[in-house]
């Protein structure tokens, strides 16, 4: 049921957080917390948001197949792995530091919130960024301990990132949401508007990743990252450039995973060689 596949997206943004944080590699320690917080919040998460859209799963022809909704599983184990995946979420965090701890409860209501988004306003993508932009800062906090201009510059990069692929994505359950009365940028908007959006979002996410390399005075390697993240993001709107849907899993699925991978490695070997350590 929790597409450990989709970790892709979140994954590589917690430890390219945690890299610009240690200016190198993380701690064994910290990076075993790390994983083990994020373990714990994509558990919840997913479980959360399955048990909440499960009548609509239900009736969407593109999620009937969802676990819930097939009957492979109940909702009460859904929340027993709901409930330790916050546990797990807490301690790890714990462990990490306390502002990371005290931290913990914020997220866990951006989860919730996320699921029930799509009930009453078309921002649901923009509050899935939130959630999802929480895993940089995350790995910024874990390694500083506090919040600074470069972990909000790079979280609220991946906000507008995640709600631009998430608007896309949208696209192909816009008549099913029109009919049942659900709210996404691609019911408001309509498939050119919704595509004009996507591309918005992420002309802000660039910007954004551009002050990052100012900022931090990051080096050639950075931004030969970035260059290449340029030209994924221009080829997944190419792919999707008359709104034909056919492309839509390669743009979601294979363009998003290259990119969060993408931005993590070039930024840890730029570090790294600023470092002297390549």
């Amino acid at each position: 049921m929790i597409k450990f596949a989709h970790t892709i997206f979140a994954l590589p943004f917690a430890f390219t957080g945690a890299i610009l944080a240690a200016r190198g590699l993380p701690t064994l320690y910290q990076t075993f917390w790390i994983v083990m917080a994020m373990v714990g919040a994509r558990t919840a998460a997913m479980g959360l948001n399955r048990v909440i859209d499960a009548e609509i799963d239900a009736q969407n022809p593109r999620t009937t197949n969802r676990a819930i909704p097939a009957g492979l599983i109940g909702k009460g184990t859904v929340f027993l792995f709901v409930f330790l995946g916050i546990l797990l979420m807490f301690f790890a965090a714990h462990r990490l530091n306390p502002l990371c701890f005290y931290l913990s409860p914020l997220i866990l209501i951006f989860l919730v919130l996320y699921s029930y988004c799509k009930r009453f306003t078309a921002l649901s993508h923009l509050v899935l960024g939130i959630c999802i932009a929480f895993a940089p800062l995350g790995g910024w906090i874990a390694i500083q301990g506090r919040v600074e201009l470069p972990a909000v510059l790079l979280a609220t990069s991946v906000v507008f990132w995640l709600a631009g692929f998430d608007t896309l994505y949208a696209l192909q359950d816009l008549d099913f949401d029109r009919a049942h009365g659900l709210h996404s940028i691609p019911v408001r908007l309509g498939v050119t508007g919704s595509l004009w959006a996507a591309r918005f979002f992420h002309a802000i996410m660039l910007f954004l990743l551009i002050a990052l390399y100012v900022t931090m005075n990051l080096g050639i390697f950075y931004l030969a990252g970035l260059g290449i993240t340029a030209a994924l993001i221009f080829y997944e709107h190419w792919l999707l450039r008359n709104g034909d849907l056919k492309k839509l899993d390669m743009a979601f699925f294979n363009m998003n995973g290259y990119i969060s991978i993408t931005i993590c490695i070039f930024t840890l070997i730029d570090v790294l060689v600023i470092r002297g350590q390549l």
